[in-house]
């Protein structure tokens, strides 16, 4: 009888570890930029999004938000930790508005 792996163990479900652990790509890089929208709170209330099937924290992201650009702090086996990135909106400026 043999214990080794066999793909059909405790855990596997329905291939949701293709990145753990398999030295396949994660679709995400430490420091890279990438637009997602959080579908579901996390159980420390961090946002949910996923980018290719790869579960990526957002920090302070809601559910129901549009499209956010987030920045990835940090690439795990199983997750991705990231933040919104924070864009400034282009100043008005003081002239008179054409007419």
């Amino acid at each position: 009888m043999s214990y080794g792996r066999s793909g059909r163990g405790y855990g596997g479900g329905y291939n949701n570890s293709s990145y753990r652990g398999s030295g396949f790509e994660k679709p995400v890089q430490t420091g890279k930029e990438y637009d997602v929208k959080i579908t579901e709170t996390g159980s420390r209330g961090d946002g949910i999004a996923r980018i290719q099937g790869f579960v990526v924290f957002v920090k302070n992201g809601k559910v129901g938000q549009d499209t956010v650009k987030v920045k990835i702090n940090s690439v795990g086996d199983r997750f991705a930790t990231a933040e919104p990135v924070i864009v400034e909106a282009p100043a008005t400026s003081s002239s008179t508005p054409e007419e």
